[in-house]
C-alpha cells in the first residue's frame, strides 16, 4: 500500500509528498545547524506518520516525549540497566507499540549505552516480530560519532555498532533508520552512506555544505545555497521524495517541544535593595539538604606508576635479572584478596562507581600487595562483590537455602545479582524486606524508582514474588528455597544514604 505523507510545501504552492514505504525501504538522513528547523522536520514526519506505521524515538533531550499526550507514544526513561532496555525493546517489537527512549539528564556515555542496550533489542526481536517500523534517531552524530571523542572505548563501540546496524542491515528485520544530525562531517561515513533519501537544511561550515552537495549530487559552486536557507526551508532528494533536488517548506506541528529557542524578554527593574536580597541568604537555604558531591578517586596516579611500572625498557629488563616472587600459599593468596576486595567495599562511595572502575581499583591494589599468580576475572569478581554487599554471615553463607540462592541468581544479569542476593539473605534470615533506598545503593544508584522497577524485572524472570501485608509493607518471597522477608516498609531511609525518590 502506497501511502504519501504531506511535508509541506515546494516552490509554487504544491504539496510535498513523502512516500513511507519507499522511505521503509531506503532510509533517512536529515541534516542542519542548530536552529535550522530539524527537530520540527523530524515531529512533523511523526505526526504525519503516526497513523500508518510504527515509531521509535531515540531522544537525547527529551524534546519528543510530547507525543505521547496526542498520539499515544510510551515513554521509556532511560535511567535503566542495559539488560531493562534490550527487554523492554525486544516487547515493543513484540506489541507494536509506538515509543520515545528518552535520555535527558544522562552523560553522553550512559546515553550512547542506553541508546546501543535499545537499538540491540530491537535489532535482535524474533524473525516472527519483525514488523515495520520507523526508528527516528536524533542528534546522530552523538551516537554514531565519525572520530573517538571524551566518551569511553567500549561505550563508543557499542553506539556505533548499534548504528551500525541499524542503518546498514536494518532493512530485512523491517527497521527504517531516520538520522538527523547537526554536521555532516561529524557522522560516521558507513552510518550516513547508507540512507538514500536526504534533507539537507542550513548549515555554513564550508566541509559540512560540500558534503550536502556531494550527497545531493549537487556542484560544489551550488553548495553557498545551504547558508541562505531559513528556518524550516531544506532541499530534498531521493526516491521516496524526489528524484531530483527540490527545495520544501516544512509544514507546521499539532504538537510541541518541551524546550524552544531563547526569546528576549526586557530586563526587570531592580529593586533599591538589590545587594541586599543577593547577599542576604534565604532562611530556607539552612533546611536544605547539603548535596555532597564526592571526590574523584585517587586511582590516576596508581594507575599511571603501575603503567609505567609495567613498561620498562626491554634494555633494562635484559640487564637486570628477574628477582623470583616468593612463594604463596592459597591460603595466603585468599586472605590477601579478601582484604583488598574488603578495603574497597569499605569505602561509602564504592557503591556508586562502576564494577569496571572498581574492578581497576582491585587490580591496582593486589599488584601493591604482590599477589601472586593470574588475577581474578572481571566475572567472578563481580560474583564476589555482590556476595559482600548482600551481608551474608558464615553460617547463613553454610546453609543449603543460601546455596540455592547463588544457583538462582544467575537467572538475572551480573549487574543485579547484588541485589538479588540482598534480599534472599534478608528472606533466608527471615527478616525485614529492605527499603527501597536500600535496594537502590545496591544497585549504585540515589534512584529509589529504579529499585522498585528491579523488584518488577526479578518478578518477569520468576525467582521471586513481591506481595504486601494487610498494614502495606511489602514482602519479597522465594518459592525456590522456600524463603521470604518479613514485611518491611519500601519506603523506610537507608540509614547511610539519604535516597531521593523521583
Amino acid at each position: 500500500m502506497q501511502v504519501g505523507i504531506d511535508m509541506g510545501v515546494v516552490s509554487g504552492g504544491a504539496s510535498a509528498k513523502l512516500d513511507i514505504e519507499e522511505l521503509l525501504a531506503t532510509r533517512l538522513l536529515v541534516q542542519g545547524n542548530s536552529g535550522s528547523g530539524k527537530s520540527h522536520l523530524l515531529r512533523r514526519l511523526l505526526e504525519q506518520s503516526a497513523p500508518w506505521v510504527q515509531q521509535v524515538v531515540i531522544d537525547p533531550e527529551g524534546d519528543f516525549v510530547t507525543l505521547s499526550d496526542r498520539f499515544g507514544h510510551v515513554v521509556v526513561d532511560g535511567e535503566r540497566s542495559e539488560a531493562e532496555l534490550t527487554g523492554i525493546a525486544a516487547r515493543i517489537r513484540q506489541h507494536r507499540v509506538s515509543c520515545v527512549l528518552t535520555l535527558e539528564g544522562l552523560e553522553i556515555d550512559q546515553q550512547m549505552r542506553a541508546a546501543a542496550a535499545f537499538l540491540n533489542g530491537l535489532f535482535d526481536a524474533d524473525r516472527e516480530f519483525w514488523y515495520p517500523v520507523l526508528v527516528v534517531v536524533d542528534e546522530a552524530q552523538m551516537f554514531a560519532p565519525s572520530v573517538a571523542g571524551e566518551v569511553s572505548e567500549d561505550a563508543r563501540k557499542m553506539s556505533l555498532g548499534a548504528m551500525t546496524n541499524l542503518m546498514c542491515r536494518g532493512r530485512k528485520r523491517g527497521l527504517a533508520g531516520v538520522i538527523a544530525t547537526q554536521r555532516l562531517a561529524k557522522l560516521a561515513k558507513n552510518v550516513a552512506a547508507e540512507a538514500s533519501n536526504f534533507l539537507m537544511g542550513r548549515t555554513f561550515l564550508d566541509i559540512d555544505m560540500a558534503r550536502a552537495a556531494d550527497l545531493l549530487g549537487m556542484d560544489r559552486r551550488q553548495a553557498e545555497m545551504f547558508r541562505d536557507l531559513k528556518r524550516g526551508n531544506f532541499v530534498a532528494l531521493g526516491p521516496a521524495l524526489s528524484r531530483r533536488p527540490l527545495p520544501i517548506v516544512i509544514g507546521p506541528v499539532e504538537t510541541s517541544a518541551r524546550s524552544s529557542s531563547p526569546k528576549l524578554m526586557p530586563m526587570p527593574e531592580a529593586p533599591a535593595d538589590v545587594e541586599d536580597l543577593i547577599f542576604t541568604p534565604d532562611p530556607e537555604e539552612f533546611n536544605r539538604p547539603m548535596v555532597r558531591r564526592a571526590p574523584p578517586a585517587p586511582r590516576l596516579t596508581t594507575d599511571i606508576l603501575a603503567e609505567l611500572s609495567r613498561s620498562a625498557p626491554a634494555a633494562v629488563a635484559a640487564a637486570e635479572p628477574k628477582a623470583s616472587a616468593p612463594e604463596m600459599s592459597e591460603e595466603e593468596k585468599e586472605t590477601r584478596l579478601v582484604a583488598v576486595l574488603a578495603e574497597i567495599l569499605a569505602d561509602s562511595e564504592s557503591a556508586f562507581r562502576s564494577d569496571a572502575v572498581l574492578y581497576q581499583e582491585f587490580l591496582v591494589r593486589a599488584r601493591m600487595r604482590r599477589i601472586a599468580g593470574s588475577p581474578m576475572p572481571l566475572s567472578e569478581f563481580r560474583r564476589r562483590v555482590a556476595i559482600t554487599r548482600s551481608g551474608v554471615d558464615e553460617e547463613t553463607a553454610a546453609g543449603e537455602a543460601w546455596a540455592g540462592a547463588l544457583d538462582l541468581c544467575t537467572r538475572v544479569s551480573e549487574d543485579l545479582q547484588g541485589v538479588f542476593l540482598l534480599l534472599a539473605c534478608a528472606a533466608i534470615r527471615n527478616e525485614a524486606c529492605p527499603s527501597d533506598a536500600r535496594l537502590a545503593r545496591a544497585y549504585g544508584t540515589h534512584s529509589a524508582r529504579r529499585a522498585r522497577r528491579l523488584l518488577g524485572y526479578f518478578e518477569e524472570q520468576g525467582v521471586v514474588v513481591v506481595h504486601t501485608d494487610f498494614s502495606g509493607k511489602r514482602i519479597v518471597a522465594f518459592p525456590d528455597i522456600g524463603a521470604e522477608t518479613s514485611p518491611g516498609d519500601a519506603n523506610a531511609p537507608d540509614g547511610t544514604e539519604q535516597l531521593a525518590a523521583e
